[in-house]
Parts: C-alpha cells; structure tokens; sequence
C-alpha cells in the first residue's frame, strides 16, 4: 500500500527583519537627556556648544526629535503644552540646561550671540529649518506661560531672528491670538521686537518682510478691541520711539481704505447710481477716513474709465468717451479744487491714452471738455503744458494742446487789457 511521503518542514526558523524596516522606538527623554548633558558639560562657552550639536548631529536623531532640541535651545529643557518643562519621574534627574535663550543676559550683545548657535545649527543642517520656524511659533503661542524676563529675552532674539532672515514672518502668526492680545502680551512682545528688528535694519525692510506673509495689514490687531483704531496705534508707537511704524503703518492703512472705497465705488458706477449719490458717498469718505482730494480724484478716474467696454474703432471711442465722461464732470469738479489735484487729473488722463492706443487723439477733446465743465482751470491746464507734463505721449499730446493753449493765453491777454481799461476809466472818473 502506497503511501504519500510526508513534506519536509522547517521548524525554529528565525526571519531576519532588514534594518531599514525596524522601527526605532520613539524615546525624546533620552534624547532630551543626552543633550542636556552635553550641554551642561559645554557650560557658557557658546563655541564649545556649537561644537557639541555639530557632534550631536552625527550620534542623536536630531531631524526626528527636532522640536525636543529647539525646546531646549530656546526654554532650557523640554516644554509641556502651555509653557512649563516636562518633569521627570526621577526628581534628582537634572532636566535644564543654562545653555539656552532663556539664561542669556538680557541685553542685544548677549542674545546675538546665542543667535549665532542657532544660525550655524540651522544652516548647517537644513532639513531643521521648517522645524524652527514650527519651534518658534510654538513658543510664542505659549508666551502666557513664561515669566515677564523670560518673554523680553525672546521678543529680543526673535527681532534679531527676523531681522536676519533665519525664520519667515508667519511665525508671529500666534501673537494676534484673542486671549494673548486681551492681556496686553502681545502689544508688549511686538514693541520689543520691534525696537531690536529697527536697531538691525530700516523700517522700509520690516514692513518688506511682514508683506511676504500678508502680516502688515494685521498690526493693528495687536491693540485690544477697545483700543483698535489708528489714533491709539499712532500715539502708542511714537510714545515708544517706534514712529516710523506708525508712519508706515498710516499709509498702508490708507492704502487698505482706498482700496476699499475704489471697490464701493465701482459698484455704484457700474450700477448707474445718481451721480450725486456718488459725490455725497465720495465726501463722506474723504472726511471720515482723511483722504486728500488729489489722491481721490484718480481712483475716481480708474474707476470711471473701467467701468466701460470702449469701442475697437477709433472713430466711436472719441463720441462714447464724451458722453460717459461728461456724466461725471460733476463728481471730478468736486475732487479738483487745487492745481495739484488739476495736475494729479491730467497727467493721468495723459497716462490713459498713451496706454490705450485708441485713446491717442482723444486727449485734447477730454482736456477741452474738463475745461468747459469747470473740471480744470486754464492756469492748471497752462502749467501742465509749460512744465508738468509727462514724458509719456508728450511730443503728440503737446502738438494736440498747441492750439487751445495759444488760444487760452489770448484769452487771458484780452482780460488782462479790458481789467487794465476799466481801472484806468475808474481813475479818470
């Protein structure tokens, strides 16, 4: 009788797993450990605790347990959600290091130069720079958490960190957080990195960097809600020396404002509201926001000649350009009331149509129709041609001008001799 041969088994076979598929075990307390002990041994010496982490870098994980090395280069030790360092079981471990942001002193000198750790750290191994932004931003949410010293010692270093260029400024992004603003942490945070950011570079550079990441709009987000309005912003930033921000701070806002009015504005041309509704909207605005006439009068011409899809055949355009202009005459006239607004208005419309090629031979007939609707004066419409005109057009434009300017000078000449006429008939009588 036949029967099947059993198939030969393994038995006690052990799987090799490769290494590359072993997890390592996750373990920042003994990270944590190993560089707190390294630090300490460093002491003060910044060049020996530069060293260490340039050792640090080839025996310890420093991408994994990034966030733990940055805890401790900046509090001294671990930090807990909040603020606090994470204890340890063990309460005779020493869990801080002096070797960090916090033991520095509280001057620029002292902060600098642990800057210059955390600058060769991070340019030198770069996979840490996300990881430091994150750190960093981490941190200033927790600022409730730390002592007032602590909180000036990283105002100071994040003004030097900004103003260098080793993290973006969307890691201030927590400092516009409610309850930090509610409390005046925040105001207090942002003055003092302002004041360090100055000392490093000019206004000009700060605000610069703040637009990179759609920061610069939001500053007067830092004052509490009954406080939120241009007058505390200026008057607490020159009361602190910090002028140039509210001067750069002032236009920006006035730029925010005119942005919005030209939008409004839009609506209302494109919806063909009453041109009187439009000039009363208009002052309204110019009164409650402060905004100059001269400004005004060319978001009102943007506006204005936008709101219109010109005809393509040279020979329309000059017909509908004067129809729908001459609706709004009466809204420009209520934004020129100075030469400069005068100048402002025709050195744009001289822009337009050097712009828009169709618009090219338009020019003396919009200039002639502003004069006839009291928009510009002929002193104005004389001292653009004689001196304030642009280079834009200029020889074609001049040559279209020549004649109603001949004609405009004549004009004052003949009342210049008739005023003269009738003075000398009044001495005689």
């Amino acid at each position: 009788m036949n029967q099947k041969a059993e198939k030969p088994t393994l038995s006690g076979q052990r799987l090799k797993t490769r290494k590359r598929d072993e997890k390592e075990k996750y373990d920042p307390s003994t990270f944590r450990d190993a560089i707190i002990q390294g630090l300490n041994e460093a002491g003060t010496d910044l060049e020996q605790v530069s060293k260490f982490l340039d050792v640090s870098a080839t025996k310890l994980n420093l991408r994994r347990y990034s966030d733990v090395l940055l805890d401790i280069l900046f509090a001294g030790g671990q930090l807990a959600p909040g603020g606090s360092l994470v204890e340890d079981s063990d309460p005779d471990k020493v869990i801080r290091t002096n070797a960090c942001v916090f033991s520095c002193d509280e001057t620029v000198e002292s902060l600098r130069s642990f800057y210059e750790v955390l600058y060769k750290l991070i340019r030198r191994y770069k996979y840490l720079e996300r990881a430091f932004e994150d750190e960093l931003s981490k941190i200033l949410l927790f600022l409730k958490g730390f002592t007032e010293e602590e909180r000036r010692k990283l105002a100071i270093i994040t003004g030097i960190i900004m103003a260098n260029g080793l993290a973006s400024a969307k890691v201030l992004n927590p400092i516009f957080e409610e309850h930090l603003v509610k409390e005046g942490l925040s105001l207090e945070f942002a003055t003092l990195m302002f004041k360090t950011w100055l000392a490093e570079k000019d206004v000009n550079s700060l605000y610069g960097y703040l637009k990179k990441s759609q920061l610069e709009g939001r500053l007067l987000e830092l004052f509490p809600l009954n406080k939120r309005n241009q007058e505390n912003f200026a008057a607490y930033f020159r009361e602190q020396g910090l002028g140039p921000i509210a001067d750069v701070q002032r236009v920006t806002q006035t730029s925010e404002v005119k942005k919005e009015l030209q939008k409004q504005l839009s609506d209302m041309v494109h919806e063909d509201a009453p041109v009187k509704e439009v000039i009363a909207f208009v002052k309204e605005n110019m009164i409650k926001n402060n905004l100059q006439a001269h400004d005004l009068v060319i978001i009102a011409w943007n506006t204005i000649m936008a709101a219109v899809e010109w005809n393509k055949k040279d020979e329309l355009v000059a017909e509908q350009a004067m129809k729908h202009l001459r609706t709004y005459t009466p809204l420009l006239a209520e934004l020129t009331t100075s030469t400069k607004s005068e100048i402002n208005l025709m050195l744009k419309v001289q822009e337009y149509c050097y712009e828009n090629q169709s618009f090219m031979k338009v020019f003396q007939k919009i200039i002639v129709l502003f004069y006839k609707n009291d928009v510009l004066s002929e002193d104005a419409i004389l001292k653009w041609y004689k001196q304030s005109h642009s280079s834009k057009g200029k020889r074609v434009f001049l040559e279209q001008m020549k004649n109603f300017v001949e004609w405009l000078e004549n004009a004052e000449e003949e009342s210049e001799d008739e005023e003269e006429d009738d003075d000398n008939q009044a001495a005689q009588k």
